[in-house]
């Protein structure tokens, strides 16, 4: 018997190095301090943008640009378009707001070839990427421009939030994005960066040019977390997180669950060729979480003995997973989503189970 109640409490110990890992990253998010541009920096920067079929999103884009306030003459806007079938280059062209802005066409195909591409014709010392269905305020290039100054780093990770959105999808959305921008941060800050977001990423030219060969071309995402990864092999690089509104970036959601599941898919599918320590760690054990989470769920429905056993294992994981984002929904101003953490945490291990599933039966269509 005793042999028994064992077995049914190993999930329990099971959990522990998520639960240990978690309140580390946590611990990271605790060092935060707000980073505030005191100087007027001068480094070069270049604003690379890869582009498909963006016609709709790239103006507003531009706008955002174009009223930075940042002098003129110290940044490039590059555009590349990554074989559009719509008028993206041509809206790119004719664009008369921004006089630095540089148009080009993919040499190859696919976002890390045309990042690759504006790159290596840029001129700036410092290479910020976004998306084009991003916004950002005046002083985003600016702040970038004066932490990279007083910090010096190979790489500088900045916030990304979505547009807030309405129904369960649309918060579940918010929710997890935020999740996944509070373990960026506070791993970063622990100097053990598993995340980043290339909608809002800086690094200087000549740690890309180094690093470019380890990108991973035969996937097609993954262009900000294998530079990362790269650089974090090479023990002298410096990854640091920038806190500061003035440099987050805003981006829509997946407008639809197909889109949503698609993208998430995109995500799985370049884990296999991850080769940072702390990211497959920190994979493996949320993994093996997720599963036990679900298996005890239906277990319990037949043996309600394991009901205290369930109850025991989602208290374990909600914890830190509550304290990560609470700290994450406050400083992005998002607090009220907090009432959506209960329903997520139910909802959350079949959604990654359907996405693993997603991914291996659509994966070669």
């Amino acid at each position: 018997m005793d042999e028994g109640i064992t077995m049914y409490w190993l999930p329990v110990i099971l959990i522990l190095p998520y639960f240990v890992i978690l309140l580390k990253i946590y611990r990271g998010l605790l060092k935060i301090k707000t980073f505030t541009a005191s100087a007027d920096p001068a480094t070069f920067v270049s604003v690379i943008i890869a582009c498909h079929n963006e016609q709709k999103n790239l103006p507003t884009l531009l706008k955002s640009i174009s009223c930075q306030n940042y002098p003129i003459d110290l940044f490039e806007v590059i555009i590349v378009d990554d074989n559009s079938t719509d008028r993206t280059l041509e809206i790119a062209t004719e664009f008369s707001c921004l006089r630095n802005l540089v148009t080009m066409t993919n040499t190859g195909k696919g976002k890390k070839q045309a990042i690759r591409t504006g790159i290596l014709l840029s001129k700036g010392t410092l290479i910020i990427t976004t998306d084009a269905d991003c916004q950002m305020g005046t002083n985003w290039i600016r702040t970038i421009a004066a932490f990279y100054e007083l910090n010096k780093p190979e790489m500088i990770v900045c916030p990304v939030k979505i547009e807030s959105t309405t129904g369960l999808s649309g918060r579940f959305q918010e929710l997890e994005f935020i999740s996944l921008q509070g373990i960026t941060a506070g791993s970063a800050l622990m100097k053990e960066a598993t995340m980043c977001n290339g909608a809002n990423l800086a690094f200087t030219r000549e740690a890309y040019l180094e690093h470019s060969q380890n990108l991973h071309y035969e996937i097609t995402s993954g262009d900000d977390i294998f530079l990362l990864q790269s650089l974090k092999n090479r023990s002298r690089s410096k990854i640091l997180w920038l806190e500061s509104l003035d440099v987050m970036v805003t981006t829509r959601g997946s407008l639809t669950f197909n889109s949503f599941l698609k993208q998430r898919s995109r995500w799985i599918s370049k884990v296999k060729s991850y080769k940072d320590r702390d990211s497959i760690v920190l994979g493996i054990v949320t993994f093996a979480v997720i599963v036990m989470q679900v298996l005890y769920f239906i277990a319990q429905l037949f043996y309600p003995v394991l009901a205290l056993v369930f109850l025991s294992i989602v208290i374990l994981k909600s914890v830190p997973d509550f304290l990560i984002l609470m700290n994450t929904s406050y400083r992005y101003g998002k607090k009220k989503l907090m009432w959506w953490f209960l329903p997520a945490q139910l909802i959350y291990p079949f959604y990654v189970l359907s996405v693993v599933l997603y991914s291996l039966t659509f994966r070669n269509r």
